[in-house]
């Protein structure tokens, strides 16, 4: 083997092991090899979840909507969006809903190097920590997907990752309350974690209006089954980072 083979072979060797975790984006892979990394929990409960906001629209309305229900849930926040919106992220907090981490923007993580992925991960910890008061414990990776240095740096943080099971597609323009609904129906299990959205931060703009429109008939449906509505912290998880690679 000559010296630019090797290379080559050095090379591709690495960017397996920074882009490994991703295969755990793969729905079935991961719900397979990592049932708890996707969320998988006690039989009887769901974990609700929102992603991306703060939003000053939706999240408020979102808020009122869960508490009519008389539902918490888990909001897995931005920083730079909790920075923008510091009063709807505290009535997150101050409503009893758990706070936890998507990243500081919205940035797919297998393109960046170790050193702004750990950035990007303090950064968000610290902005989220500082504007609800509240420590996080888990973090979800934008778009589901993972690289070695970012599950390195949640561990060093002390953040725990998890995923989903079930999602509504509710970030694009062609969403609808009814086909939001029937993707989180079609994907969820007893023991599952549902994954929506609470802004069109990175999505089509008022997407969201999908995801409020059918929630009351995704609650229902969970009631109808017997499942415990809830958020992660009362979901029975307890995932080991080694598990997955780091």
């Amino acid at each position: 083997m000559n010296l630019t083979s090797t290379g080559a072979g050095l090379l591709a060797a690495v960017a397996a092991a920074h882009a490994g975790p991703a295969l755990a984006a793969i729905g079935p892979v991961r719900r397979r090899l990592f049932p708890q990394l996707s969320g998988i929990g006690a039989p009887g409960h769901v974990a609700l979840t929102f992603d991306d906001g703060p939003h000053p629209d939706a999240t408020p309305r979102l808020l009122r909507m869960l508490d009519a229900h008389g539902i918490r849930a888990t909001f897995f926040l931005l920083g730079r969006m909790a920075e923008e919106h510091p009063e709807v992220a505290r009535s997150v907090a101050a409503e009893g809903h758990e706070i936890a981490i998507h990243g500081y923007d919205h940035r797919l993580l297998i393109k960046r190097g170790p050193a702004e992925t750990l950035e990007d991960l303090s950064r968000a910890t610290a902005a989220v920590t500082a504007v609800t008061g509240r420590q996080p414990r888990w973090w979800r990776p934008p778009y589901g997907v993972a690289s070695t240095a970012a599950l390195l740096g949640a561990r060093r943080l002390g953040l725990t990752p998890v995923l989903w099971t079930a999602w509504g597609r509710d970030w694009t323009a062609a969403a609808t309350p009814d086909s939001v609904f029937r993707a989180v129906r079609r994907g969820l299990s007893g023991g599952g974690t549902i994954l929506l959205h609470d802004s069109d931060h990175s999505a089509a703009p008022g997407a969201y209006e999908s995801m409020l429109g059918a929630l009351p008939a995704i609650l229902v449906h969970c009631r109808a089954r017997g499942f415990t509505v809830g958020p992660l912290h009362e979901h029975g998880l307890d995932i080991d980072l080694q598990s997955v690679g780091v």
